[in-house]
């Protein structure tokens, strides 16, 4: 038996902000997780957090406050929203980061300019909301970095290399400007030198550079982390939680947990019969492919219900949706690619299986996916085609292909990406009927060219144009297709995480079926229910919340400890 203060049950941003905050706290911490790599979701993510009022944005004179951003939550959320949750959140995000940026090498800033996802909206902000995590360089790991999860291999350039959001710019505008050009050369060189010693670059971007800086933290404040060691079993003693079997190295391993455990397995989304549950779409037999790990299978939820723990189900949707297409792979497999960001681009539109537009392509990734169920109620399938000219897939790219110079060929060969010289021809290729789809260009480039759609507003507020391009004009997310040939991509549902999870308290307390909470027993992440109800406000209100309640939940245990 082995005995500790603190067992934290997984390794993404809630595992470590849990572990770092308990032992700084004077608790002793042990960290389990089932897969070989550690960083779960997170090391997938963009890392970005969301934390109103937050001292980055004050810094560039932004002005927020608390009780614009809960106005803000309950236009969104409605009566879903859990008041309890929403103000522990908001009272306690920013501690939590200061916290965070203090005690370990993760460093954030905020991007004056990326507005909340609905900015109309009464308390939405018009930017600074959002953190981004700065570059980390992964070789202070030393030879933890192989055991730190990689990025999804279809958002890395050259097999390898990562691409933060602020080198999208650049990437974009490479052939275009010498400044550009240079920031672009100069990561491509460190790439090659990488690859002489290591299997992918060690230049840290995203969800890779807050998890590298998390555990090289608590690394240096020796915290063990145990891998593939999944948790089997909590162990309880008068209805209080004081432990956990843990199966490592082929052993049963009774670990005691003094003044806790805290769950942050990282929710359900590679759970099959939990999405068939919750998932419309997926229950109706349609295709979805989700981002996260495979890893992800609901056992913090199902460890927590095993406890007396229950689920939240009063949520608007059961995950964060994104539009994905699949990835042709050598060995006949295919990988997704969240398309996050060209279908905001001038150049770009959506169309389903008639051949018309369906929804605003600019409107967040979380929005496009109910849209695109809807258009496709009572079809064989849910998808859309994501189309755009030469000038465009040139200029921006489309899903995992990434702009010129890089070479279309083998994506045109593998079908990933299809093509044809006239509207009519796609259309015979995507099996739509020509009269429509030629239709739908012709409204959609008149109206385009002056700068306007209006049949569904596309670029017509901050966040629309912040995925757009600021460089084109009159408006950054609307151009004609007017250059042959013309291109073509599927796109299926999918999803970046779980919002279901299970009932907590606002001191991230697990609680049972009459409302009371478990003893000794947290979670945190996408094992606990979205604090937003099911709804997605802005960049980051899945890692902004998750480094939350990690934090709060272990600020309970340790004052429990006391």
């Amino acid at each position: 038996m082995i005995e500790t203060d603190l067992l934290v049950v997984g390794s993404g941003a809630a595992g470590f902000s849990a572990a770092l905050t308990a032992s700084h706290a004077g608790l002793s911490v042990l960290m389990v997780e089932k897969e070989p790599q550690f960083g779960g979701t997170t090391a997938y993510s963009a890392g970005v957090i969301w934390i109103p009022s937050n001292r980055h944005g004050r810094a560039l004179g932004i002005a927020d406050s608390k009780e614009e951003a809960l106005t803000y939550l309950q236009q969104e959320a409605g009566n879903r929203l859990n008041l309890e949750l929403a103000n522990a959140f908001l009272d306690n995000c920013n501690p939590a980061v200061e916290f965070i940026e203090k005690n370990t090498y993760v460093r954030y800033e905020a991007v004056p300019i990326w507005a909340d996802y609905h900015p109309t909206k009464a308390g939405a902000a018009q930017g600074g909301r959002s953190l981004l995590p700065l570059p980390f360089d992964g070789r202070r790991l030393g030879k933890r970095f192989a055991e730190l999860r990689a990025p999804l291999r279809t958002m890395m350039a050259f097999g390898g290399m990562m691409l933060g959001r602020n080198d999208l710019p650049h990437v974009f505008r490479m052939t275009r400007s010498a400044r550009s050009a240079l920031h672009v050369a100069g990561m491509t060189a460190r790439y090659a030198v990488d690859r002489l010693n290591h299997e992918r670059g060690t230049r840290l971007t995203n969800g890779n550079a807050l998890i590298a800086g998390l555990a090289l933290s608590a690394q240096e404040r020796g915290i063990d982390l145990w891998l593939e060691s999944p948790v089997i079993e909590l162990m309880q003693r008068d209805g209080a939680v004081i432990g956990a079997i843990v199966q490592r190295n082929g052993q049963r391993q009774e670990i005691r947990a003094r003044h806790g455990v805290v769950l942050a397995c990282g929710g359900f989304p590679a759970d099959d019969d939990l999405k068939r549950r919750y998932y419309g779409h997926v229950r109706e037999g349609h295709a979805h492919r989700s981002a996260p790990p495979p890893g992800n299978r609901g056992d913090g939820i199902r460890l927590g219900q095993s406890a007396g723990g229950t689920m939240a189900e009063d949520v608007a949707y059961a995950a964060a949706w994104v539009p994905v297409s699949l990835v042709p792979q050598p060995n006949g497999s295919t990988l997704p690619f969240p398309h996050f960001y060209e279908r905001g681009k001038p150049g770009y539109i959506a169309v389903d299986a008639t051949g018309r537009r369906f929804t605003n392509e600019s409107a967040s990734y979380h929005d496009f996916v109910p849209a695109m169920v809807e258009a496709c109620r009572g079809r064989a399938e849910t998808s859309c085609w994501l189309i755009c000219d030469h000038r465009a897939i040139r200029r921006y790219g489309m899903g995992a292909i990434g702009p010129a110079p890089l070479p279309l060929g083998p994506h045109l060969r593998n079908s990933y990406l299809l093509s044809a010289g006239s509207w009519k021809e796609l259309a015979g290729k995507l099996g739509v009927s020509a009269d429509a789809l030629q239709d739908t260009v012709e409204q959609f480039n008149t109206h385009a060219a002056r700068g306007t759609d209006p049949e569904f507003g596309k670029g017509t507020d901050a966040y629309h144009r912040f995925n757009g391009d600021p460089t084109h004009g009159p408006n950054p997310c609307l151009a004609p297709l007017v250059q042959a040939p013309f291109y073509a991509m599927k796109m299926i549902p999918g999803d970046i995480g779980t919002f279901l999870g299970l009932r907590v308290d606002g001191h991230a307390r697990v609680l049972d079926g009459t409302g009371a909470p478990i003893r000794g027993l947290y979670a945190a992440g996408n094992d606990m229910t979205s604090v937003m109800g099911g709804t997605y406000p802005g960049a980051g209100i899945t890692i902004g919340p998750a480094l939350t309640f990690g934090y709060i939940a272990a600020q309970h245990a340790a004052s429990a400890a006391r």
